[in-house]
């Protein structure tokens, strides 16, 4: 049986991936390190708490001497790397807690499983010739798109915040130690991601709960910001492909095809509220638009042709199927 390292798996969509990867793969062992900042929360693991094959340490990924601990304790066999600092936002007030953990922290995971897999360059141990790291990053280290035209993997990195330039730097040092030490690495960008478990200072989490209870729904600008919404069980079904099928040193794009707006997301919610949980006034009445955002990025749109021509993956929720399954779990949640 083998044994993986998953950081940062009790954030939003590594606490969606664990759940279904342990179903789906019953040979796997998971260790789950996560740190439990203010994005990762246990109890979005109830489900697998007891899972034989599931253990959970908290930690850091800055932390060297845990992270050669772990490996030489559990022999592990792959690392797929969530762990990350990611609110643009937080990132704009506090840029440096983004380098330590999403720079510095990815040299770190990379370079104590780099030492344990391999003897040399391009030189494998033999219980480790078939171990990869398998590093997650978002579309937004593409920067900014125009009205038109989408992200592929061939994209020029152009990031326009703290965040996402460290997860760029991240995206290159991942890179870097494929092309210099012959490491086995996969990397995949995703699209903004929706579903159970999201942190509630994000969009689709915070419109919900806003609109329940009767305060004003905060939209950034005009509401015009346009991204590329996958939903995060699809996603995670992209992550187990990869994982598992990815060529080495590739990166995959993987996007819903789901392009809205941040108004039509806020008044689809409503519409939805409007039906399900109605009350004397339509919840579009909340919407109230606040002062934009710094280095506020137009639109992002990820074309997902590599990942779904060579490994056979498609999204199978739009964003309006998705979305009703989103507002349903939030709605237990909240109430």
């Amino acid at each position: 049986m083998q044994t993986i390292l998953i950081t940062g798996g009790a954030g939003f969509i590594g606490s969606n991936f664990i759940p279904f990867f342990l179903k789906k793969n019953k040979h796997y062992k998971i260790v789950n390190l996560d740190l439990l900042t203010y994005a990762g929360n246990l109890s979005n693991l109830k489900e697998i708490e007891n899972n034989p094959n599931y253990s959970f340490v908290k930690g850091d990924i800055g932390d060297r001497l845990l992270l050669e601990e772990l490996f030489k304790k559990n022999n592990f066999t792959g690392v797929i790397h969530f762990a990350a600092e990611s609110h643009v936002d937080n990132s704009i007030k506090n840029p440096d807690t983004f380098v330590k953990t999403n720079v510095f922290g990815t040299f770190n995971l990379l370079d104590v499983a780099k030492n344990y897999w391999m003897i040399g360059p391009n030189n494998y141990k033999k219980e480790f010739e078939n171990s990869i790291f398998h590093h997650i990053s978002t579309d937004e280290v593409y920067g900014t798109l125009g009205p038109k035209g989408l992200f592929t993997e061939n994209t020029s990195y152009a990031p326009n915040s703290p965040y996402s330039a460290s997860k760029a730097s991240s995206d290159f040092m991942v890179r870097s130690y494929f092309h210099t030490y012959g490491m086995k690495v996969v990397t995949t960008n995703c699209s903004n991601n929706y579903g159970p478990k999201q942190h509630d200072e994000k969009l689709i989490p915070t419109i919900i709960r806003k609109a329940i209870t009767g305060d004003k729904i905060p939209i950034y600008g005009d509401g015009k910001n346009i991204r590329d919404w996958l939903y995060v069980l699809d996603h995670c079904k992209g992550i187990d492909l990869v994982f598992k099928k990815g060529k080495q040193g590739e990166t995959y794009n993987i996007g819903g095809k789901n392009e809205r707006d941040n108004l039509y997301i806020a008044n689809t919610i409503c519409k939805i509220l409007d039906e399900i949980l109605p009350k004397e006034k339509s919840y579009k009445e909340q919407i109230s638009f606040v002062k934009d955002r710094p280095g506020h990025d137009f639109r992002y749109a990820i074309d997902a042709s590599k990942i779904e021509n060579e490994l056979g993956w498609n999204a199978e929720e739009n964003f309006e199927s998705g979305i009703i399954k989103t507002i349903q779990w939030y709605l237990k949640k909240y109430n």
